[in-house]
């Protein structure tokens, strides 16, 4: 097989199954490496071996992908992602309100998030990098952001549109950590609480139940803040009064997201339960962080189906059109 077509599918399932950092971007600098090169230079064992941005792993895989072979490092992460999942309403989604980039803490360029989403069949997916108050995110000032958007407009094209974005802070009293006039420009604000998870639960209240009727949001991110799973350990989810901020959301049309990432499965099923019966429209989501990481919506679409949610509630299974008319009501 292609040597550069390798080491991407390794990249891509390895961010898929959130292994290190360190491992996918080491595939990609790989690939980055021989992009470029002719036949007989990559066939040049030797000196392939020197180049930067080669290492034995990845030197491994290109010399299977040259015999003719599939590397045996594909073939296990292969076998460890089996079956994909399916679901009817996972055939349904037309794209994804919720990811990032290098621009914040993502792994890769927008460019690479871009053909990612393409690739999966997306019609549209909203770049959402962290805000400034998350500086352990990396998060973009308004000076930032505002070149972010320049990107960002010329990454449309073919049936695939990029819709400029924010994952926006909540703060401690419910405000919105940007600029409301700059917040009014993207196509997308989704907001989430990455701080003071703990709080009590009236003042978390009242935090959430601010924030959704700012008037200044499309989709509540990760609502309880919960870790389930994964390398980063386990959190508890914060504790509010769900009937009263998911009747704001329907109040003031807001979206509940269904984070699709497996370490944070948030909503829990009680919590999407009580959304459903306060009238909510809710929004299936990658969260990726790497290109990846964007067929995570597997898992966020089964969990919905699951719960009963209903098609038409889900924004993402909207047609662009739609979606821009909704979204389009704040600005």
């Amino acid at each position: 097989m292609d040597p550069r077509e390798a080491l991407d599918e390794i990249a891509t399932l390895l961010e898929r199954e959130r292994s290190s950092r360190y491992k996918s971007k080491a595939f990609r600098a790989a690939s980055d490496a021989i992009s470029g090169l002719s036949d007989a230079e990559v066939r040049d064992a030797a000196s392939l071996r020197r180049r930067k941005g080669i290492g034995d792993s990845t030197f491994a895989v290109i010399q299977e992908a040259l015999a003719g072979k599939t590397p045996a490092y594909l073939e296990d992460l292969r076998e460890r992602a089996g079956a994909q999942r399916a679901s009817q309403l996972r055939k349904k989604l037309r794209g994804d309100l919720h990811s990032h980039s290098e621009w914040s803490d993502g792994l890769t360029s927008i460019e690479l998030m871009v053909d990612a989403g393409r690739a999966l069949g997306h019609e549209y997916l909203a770049l959402t990098d962290h805000s400034p108050r998350l500086r352990v995110a990396n998060g973009l000032s308004p000076e930032r952001l505002r070149a972010q958007l320049t990107v960002v407009a010329g990454m449309s094209g073919d049936g695939f549109t990029l819709l400029s974005g924010i994952e926006v802070d909540i703060l401690e009293d419910g405000a919105l950590d940007q600029e409301p006039d700059l917040l009014r420009e993207l196509d997308v604000v989704v907001a989430s609480a990455h701080s003071k998870l703990r709080m009590e639960r009236a003042p978390m209240t009242r935090r959430l139940v601010a924030a959704v009727s700012s008037g200044r949001m499309d989709v509540l991110g990760h609502v309880t803040g919960r870790l389930v799973e994964g390398s980063r350990g386990t959190r508890p989810p914060s504790t509010f009064d769900a009937k009263a901020v998911f009747a704001a959301c329907a109040q003031h049309d807001v979206a509940v997201e269904i984070n699709s990432r497996p370490e944070r499965q948030d909503p829990p099923d009680d919590l999407i339960a009580i959304a459903l019966r306060e009238g909510c429209l809710f929004s299936i989501d990658s969260d990726a962080h790497a290109p990846g990481q964007l067929s995570l919506i597997d898992y966020g679409a089964e969990r919905a189906e699951k719960a009963g949610v209903p098609v038409d509630r889900v924004i993402t299974t909207w047609p662009l059109e739609r979606l821009r008319e909704w979204t389009g009501r704040r600005r």
